[in-house]
């Protein structure tokens, strides 16, 4: 009997945290025109001539930083995730890994499960909230790439999953190790996205930044934006924690350039919970199946560092899904 295949996509890595193969990612990344959704000229002489030259030995250090045996933890991860979910499908699934963007490409991944003549594919990319960015630009390469086959087999998507309850109960569990009543407040921080991302997911032109507090209920309205989703994320794991309103705040991190992101932005909100007096924050960040340079780094180093020279004691960062197998459980289930 043919085999199902599924593909975990997550977002990517470089090959190594040398400037030159930092470079050749953040080309190819903020090339999408789902990522900078600009001009392509005007995103050409922004990114290749702007952002990557002078930005790529900065992030070459970072990535330096949290490189280790295993090499890019993402990767890492996201490998472990595969062969855990290979493992608990069995012989009747063919799973392979591929990242947006650099290696595993997507284009391999889908060979191997064109040559494995599988039945049916089901992509699963690894971001529990849908954003055009993410998701979408997935979504659209699969497409696009399948679409010049010959035989298209079945196709099918996991669009979001941002309230599975499997990956909020361990978001929860890996937060009650670090014994919430050692901390004055809770962030769920999330990665920003431009707001004239979120106002293109808006079908109807007349919800998305015109009602106030837009994205805080989740509804019919914004089910497809990511910030809604972001908030939904939030609030369903300060359910399962028992917190109440004042005890968290979401924020979003990972700005780039100078216009108007999805806010508040994290820095901002460091700056209002040390001006209030608070000291020690337990952060999440649950736009990430797997620690990477935004949790490790971003998070665990420069805005502890910055929350510090603030005024504040400490910030700790949640782990992520990683290795879990309630996770796989999750992955499983979206298999089928």
């Amino acid at each position: 009997m043919a085999k199902k295949g599924i593909l975990l996509v997550n977002l990517g890595t470089p090959d190594s945290p040398e400037v030159k193969d930092v470079r050749k990612y953040l080309d190819q990344f903020l090339m999408d025109e789902r990522v900078i959704d600009i001009p392509t000229l005007n995103r050409n002489l922004l990114v290749r001539g702007i952002i990557v030259p002078f930005r790529s030995p900065k992030t070459a250090k970072l990535y330096k930083e949290i490189w280790n045996e295993n090499g890019s933890p993402l990767l890492y991860y996201s490998e472990l995730q595969a062969q855990m979910l290979q493992d608990k499908l069995g012989k009747e699934y063919q799973v392979e890994l591929a990242m947006r963007y650099q290696n595993p490409s997507i284009e391999n991944a889908l060979e191997k499960l064109k040559k494995g003549l599988v039945s049916s594919i089901k992509v699963i990319p690894l971001f529990p909230q849908y954003a055009s960015a993410s998701t979408g630009s997935v979504l659209q390469l699969v497409m696009e790439l399948i679409s010049k086959w010959p035989t298209i087999p079945p196709v099918s998507f996991v669009n979001s999953f941002h309230d599975n309850d499997l990956m909020l109960e361990i978001f929860a569990d890996n937060a009650r190790k670090h014994d919430l009543a050692n901390y004055d407040h809770v962030l769920f921080s999330f990665h920003g996205l431009p707001q004239r991302q979120m106002t293109k997911s808006d079908h109807t032109g007349k919800y998305c930044l015109k009602v106030n507090n837009c994205c805080d209920n989740y509804n019919d309205a914004n089910k497809f934006c990511y910030s809604a989703q972001c908030h939904n994320t939030a609030k369903l794991l300060a359910a399962k924690l028992g917190l109440t309103r004042e005890q968290y705040s979401v924020c979003y991190q990972s700005r780039l350039g100078k216009e108007p992101w999805i806010q508040p932005y994290t820095t901002d909100t460091l700056k209002k919970l040390a001006s209030e007096g608070k000291k020690r924050l337990l952060v999440f960040s649950p736009a990430f199946v797997a620690d990477c340079l935004e949790t490790l780094y971003e998070i665990t180093v420069e805005y502890h560092e910055e929350f510090r020279a603030l005024g504040g004691e400490h910030v700790q960062l949640v782990e992520s899904l990683n290795d879990d197998p309630r996770f796989i459980e999750a992955l499983a289930e979206m298999s089928k």
